[in-house]
């Protein structure tokens, strides 16, 4: 189909003469045009998988796979049933916790908190939390000790630091002649954890799990039992299994009912950021019609020349297919290699930007996360580049058509 003269005379009228000076220019911003729109579509999909990557493992950092709790909202027989689990497949682990919204107070401060019991030796097996402490560590947690982590945050608020004294406030309260009090409890800060995700950072405590109880007046019970599985993305289906093969009143969750909007959301507007960026790429794609036609006019006499030499329509159009295509070619490439490389350096081009300019695009308070991620994927890479080539292949036909048409007789009637 495109035999070596269409693709010599294509390749030709690809470099410019002085009388061609404004056509070239036109395809300078096409090809321009084209790289930019492909360069911004690899990055920003890459910080958007990026994105969503990191706040899985942040959350799931501290976020349980699957949990189990009773239907009154604790578990009496929870040796018995974490014995049972751990036999389960697709369970590499499991640990027991209890969980309640406290008051914490230091000084003048006093901020609202969710207050989570973990046994320290065991907590490893189902969460990161014992990997992100700043100061401390989590097996400082000791029963009647009245020791506490807190996250990074909650601690600047408090402005606690580690070996400081904070009370606990606890929703229960104690009946005395003096009438209702509310229950308080002095806890020493023994660790300080970051997780690098603000809600957590800001609005969690982690105590041992008996003094939980205590605190909480659960006695010997637990909220539940955290599970970690084998495989985090089919934690629905393994969730549902399990809640088939246990005996017992207890209700099974996972991880992707607590977040599977925030999840859903972030897919959703990847899908729309590559939409609206695509479209981008697809008026940069469509700039080479107004070159090729163009480039059409200006070459009318030669397309005479060449058709009264025998040169067919179909080969005349395939020369503006070729020169189309090489216009695309070089745009599509230069994007593709652009987006690649800004997409594995944004972690070290974004903090150098807001260092120079002394702004923070990504505020800890604001964001859920406070560095700007980046995660290229190979296939979306090559599914941008393909779509790029073919938007510019597909601008070429009508041009290239109108090219075939040329009517020697008519055009050389003139010359």
């Amino acid at each position: 189909m495109f035999k070596p003269l269409t693709i010599y005379i294509g390749l030709r009228y690809t470099r410019a003469k002085r009388r061609t000076q404004f056509i070239s220019f036109i395809t300078l911003t096409s090809v321009l045009g084209i790289a930019l729109g492909v360069t911004a579509l690899i990055t920003v999909l890459s910080v958007m998988n990026g994105f969503e990557d990191e706040l899985r493992q942040r959350i799931l950092g501290m976020t349980a796979h699957s949990t189990i709790t009773g239907r009154g909202g604790e578990l009496a027989d929870w040796q018995d049933l974490k014995a049972q689990v751990k036999d389960l497949p697709h369970v590499e682990g499991a640990a027991p916790f209890v969980r309640g919204q406290v008051m914490v107070n230091a000084g003048r401060r006093v901020s609202g908190t969710l207050l989570r019991g973990i046994m320290p030796d065991q907590e490893s097996a189902v969460s990161e939390v014992g990997e992100k402490m700043k100061r401390g560590e989590l097996n400082n947690l000791q029963a009647g000790k009245y020791r506490i982590v807190l996250g990074s945050e909650l601690a600047s608020y408090l402005g606690a630091r580690v070996g400081d004294k904070v009370t606990v406030i606890s929703p229960q309260v104690n009946s005395t002649p003096a009438g209702i009090i509310p229950r308080l409890r002095r806890f020493t800060v023994s660790g300080i954890f970051e997780v690098g995700m603000y809600e957590y950072d800001r609005n969690m405590a982690i105590i041992h799990i008996d003094d939980a109880a205590k605190l909480f007046r659960m006695e010997k019970n637990v909220s539940g039992l955290r599970l970690k599985l084998d495989d985090l993305f089919n934690a629905p289906e393994i969730s549902y299994e399990l809640a088939r093969k246990l005996h017992g009143d207890y209700f099974v969750s996972d991880w992707t009912q607590a977040h599977s909007n925030f999840f859903q959301a972030i897919r959703t507007e990847k899908r729309v950021m590559f939409i609206i960026l695509l479209l981008i790429v697809a008026v940069a794609a469509f700039n080479i019609v107004s070159t090729l036609v163009m480039v059409v006019t200006d070459k009318r006499g030669d397309i005479a020349i060449l058709k009264t030499q025998g040169l067919t329509p179909m080969a005349v159009m395939n020369i503006f297919i070729v020169l189309g295509a090489i216009i695309g070619l070089i745009g599509t490439t230069l994007g593709t290699v652009g987006g690649v490389l800004l997409a594995l350096n944004v972690e070290t081009i974004v903090p150098a930007i807001e260092e120079f300019f002394g702004v923070n695009f990504m505020a800890a308070d604001v964001y859920y996360i406070s560095s700007l991620p980046s995660k290229l994927v190979w296939l979306d890479v090559y599914v941008i580049a393909s779509v790029a080539f073919v938007l510019s292949l597909l601008a070429t036909i009508y041009p290239a058509w109108q090219a075939s048409q040329v009517n020697p007789a008519e055009v050389l009637r003139y010359e």
